[in-house]
This record gives C-alpha cells, sequence and structure tokens, in this order.
C-alpha cells in the first residue's frame, strides 16, 4: 500500500509543480514563446481555461490559475488521506494541508530552479537555452533582493547559495 500512496503522491506533487510553474512564470512575465513554457501551458489549460471564462483577472493576477492550484492542492490532500484510509480530512485541516503542500512545492521549485540557474550559469555563462532564459525569469526576481544586501565576492555571486539556504530553513520548520 505504501507504493501506491508513493507513486499518488509522486503523481500529484508533479501535477501541483506543473500548476505553480505556470502560476510563476505569469508572475515573472516570463517568455510563453519558450518552448518549455508553452508545454506548461498546454497541460495546464485544460483546467485554467474554463475557469477563465468564470473567473476574471484582477489586476495583474490571473485569478484562473490561482484558482486552480488551489483546486490541485486540497485534490491532492483529499486522495492522500483517501488512500491512506482516514476518508476526507476535517475542513480545517484539509485547507491547513493544501496551504502547507502549496508552500512546500513553491519551496522546493526555486530551490531546484536556483541550484540549476547557478550550475548552468558556472557551465555556460552567457550562453542561451530555452531552461536558461526559463530559469533566470523565474530566479532573478528572488536572487535581485539577496544580491543587494550580499554583494560579489571576488566576483563570485554567493546569492543563490544564501537563497537556498533560507529555503531549505523554511522547509524544516515546515516538518
Amino acid at each position: 500500500m505504501s507504493a501506491i500512496i508513493y507513486i499518488v503522491e509522486t503523481l500529484m506533487s508533479l501535477l501541483l509543480f506543473v500548476f505553480l510553474l505556470r502560476l510563476f512564470m505569469q508572475w515573472s512575465r516570463a517568455d510563453f514563446r519558450n518552448p518549455i513554457s508553452q508545454a506548461v501551458v498546454r497541460l495546464t489549460n485544460p483546467l485554467v481555461m474554463p475557469l477563465r471564462r468564470v473567473l476574471p483577472p484582477v489586476r495583474r493576477v490571473d485569478t484562473a490559475s490561482v484558482v486552480s492550484v488551489v483546486l490541485i492542492a486540497l485534490l491532492y490532500v483529499a486522495v492522500i488521506y483517501t488512500i491512506s484510509g482516514l476518508g476526507l480530512p476535517p475542513a480545517v485541516l484539509w485547507l491547513r494541508g493544501a496551504a502547507i503542500e502549496i508552500l512546500r512545492t513553491t519551496l522546493w521549485t526555486y530551490f531546484y530552479a536556483i541550484v540549476l540557474y547557478a550550475l548552468l550559469s558556472l557551465i555556460a555563462p552567457g550562453g542561451y537555452s530555452p531552461v536558461q532564459s526559463l530559469l533566470t525569469s523565474l530566479c532573478e526576481p528572488v536572487l535581485r533582493p539577496v544580491r543587494r544586501l550580499v554583494p560579489p565576492i571576488g566576483g563570485l555571486d554567493l546569492s543563490p547559495l544564501w537563497v537556498c539556504i533560507l529555503i531549505q530553513a523554511v522547509l524544516i520548520l515546515l516538518r
């Protein structure tokens, strides 16, 4: 039974990741002509587009994407509770579990994105790839405030390291 829970949990986490990625790309104004961005949009359109007909955007926030992330997180918690044999969770636990899962997935997404972004900047500085373009638009808004506080030392940018340490500290607090 634990293997089934693991598989379902992994698939639900990936689904939540893709919907969060769409939301983060919108907020960071990523290039949606990028092949990776187009794949994310195609994967998430079956849920976001019907919601968009009902929920208009509020200023720069695409409410359909936000609601879809919340729905996927609520579904994630409900499925895990049900498969574990606990039935549906009480409303408070359900909402709390969904909020924690959104936060956890967000932190892990940014952790891996920043690590990959830092590695790509060391391996191929100044090069172009669709992945690097997407990572730049996602990571720069997070790294920029840290760069103001911690300037490069000897030409080495340590802001990704500090952000990853902060992310891990928050993840430890969420356990």
